[in-house]
């Protein structure tokens, strides 16, 4: 890997003009005898940031932050009005899909036109024209008329050409949800395979999971000023504390807590099978995860949730009441909930536990802790060692003789 950055970003700002009135002619501006009116907003001030060579780097904020205009900036669709940005190597922007197809074409010909524009000849289009089709998934349509694609077959061509470019520098905006489920695996599975051949990837998205997973090191961008960068955990809890910072929010053990209050988990414990607190069990242990609550008023049909990340960030599993099919009455007053694991097959390490409480539609906070619970796994039944999660599988054949 090269010690100099991918893409170095060096005191750049932006400014955009938000017009109150135009004059849509000259006379317009003779008989006001004034310009259009204005006023400056800057949608970056003074960002620089660094992002290394074969890695994922995200972008995260609030709407407005800056985010797309940064990342847009990176592609040379914009200028900065101060600053400057050098990069290394070929750029993809996966940013507007489709941005350059024709409707009146042929989605073969929009292949050719919009890969010349992304700096692709036709020889090596041709050469990778097959392969463009079968990503997308459009092998029956390719000779019809993009005008009468659906939305979800633009996109999916123009995400398809855009990645087949070859890049060394794959600039993403929002574009992680494009297309069915099987399309989105192709996606996530092309770019595991950029981050294999040492590709930079620049991430945008709304989406914290995937930023989380995806990424090596993130920026927190808010009202276009640089409030943080570096690992992405890290970051992402930062942002996650901003965004909750008007519910009620305050420290934890381990991370944040934010909510709207009317119930609380007032403390989450780890039991083994003979129901004492523990923080250190084994692999294939019986254990329950107990959330001790209280209701200062009834809360109709809530849902109770666990994440579990390893340290790493990796999102180990995330159950909830809700998906268990088990309904919830009313909370009201004090109590306790259990989740009851009959055999934990975590392999060693140290694992963080996420609390949450939330209405039916999982959409409002009633308490979510953050991190509030770690505890860590050591060698049991069966004893492994790599990855994160053992399958409880048992090994079986027969031996080989020594004689032939």
């Amino acid at each position: 890997m090269s010690t100099q950055p991918a893409i170095a970003v060096d005191d750049v700002s932006k400014r955009f003009r938000l017009y109150h009135e135009r004059n849509q002619s000259l006379k317009a501006a003779f008989i006001r005898r004034r310009r259009a009116r204005y006023e400056e907003f800057w949608a970056l001030r003074d960002v620089s940031l660094e992002v290394a060579e074969g890695t994922t780097f995200g972008l995260i904020g609030e709407n407005g932050s800056g985010k797309s205009t940064l990342l847009k900036c990176m592609a040379r669709i914009l200028r900065p009005n101060k600053g400057s940005i050098a990069s290394r190597g070929r750029i993809s922007a996966l940013l507007e899909l489709g941005a350059g197809f024709h409707p009146e074409l042929s989605g073969r010909e929009n292949v050719f036109l919009n890969g010349s524009i992304l700096g692709l000849g036709k020889r090596q289009l041709e050469q990778r024209f097959d392969e463009i089709v079968e990503f997308a998934g459009l092998e029956r349509f390719i000779d019809t008329p993009v005008k009468n694609y659906s939305s979800g077959m633009y996109v999916r061509l123009g995400f398809s050409v855009a990645i087949n470019v070859d890049p060394d520098i794959l600039l993403i905006d929002e574009v992680l949800a494009v297309g069915d489920e099987d399309f989105q695996r192709k996606c996530m599975e092309r770019f595991a395979d950029f981050k294999a051949q040492g590709k930079t990837i620049v991430l945008v998205s709304h989406s914290l999971e995937s930023v989380r997973n995806l990424c090596d090191h993130v920026a927190l961008l808010e009202h276009g000023e640089l409030r943080g960068i570096g690992p992405a955990t890290d970051v992402i809890d930062e942002y996650l504390g901003v965004v909750f910072a008007g519910g009620q929010r305050e420290g934890a053990e381990h991370g944040i807590r934010w909510g709207s209050g009317e119930a609380r988990i007032e403390r989450v414990e780890l039991l083994d099978a003979s129901g004492q607190p523990v923080k250190r069990v084994r692999t294939g242990d019986a254990v329950v995860v107990r959330y001790h609550y209280e209701a200062a008023e009834p809360v109709s049909r809530p849902v109770f949730g666990l994440a579990l990340h390893n340290l790493e960030g990796v999102w180990v599993t995330g159950p909830n009441t809700r998906d268990a099919d088990l309904a919830l009455d009313t909370l009201d007053g004090r109590g306790h909930f259990d989740l009851r694991v009959e055999h934990l097959m975590l392999v060693p390490g140290t694992y963080d536990v996420t609390a949450t409480l939330y209405d039916y539609t999982l959409s409002h906070a009633y308490d979510h802790r953050h991190h509030v619970l770690r505890f860590d796994v050591e060698h049991g039944h069966p004893r492994e060692e790599f990855g994160v999660v053992s399958l409880g599988g048992a090994w079986e054949g027969t031996p080989l003789s020594g004689d032939r």
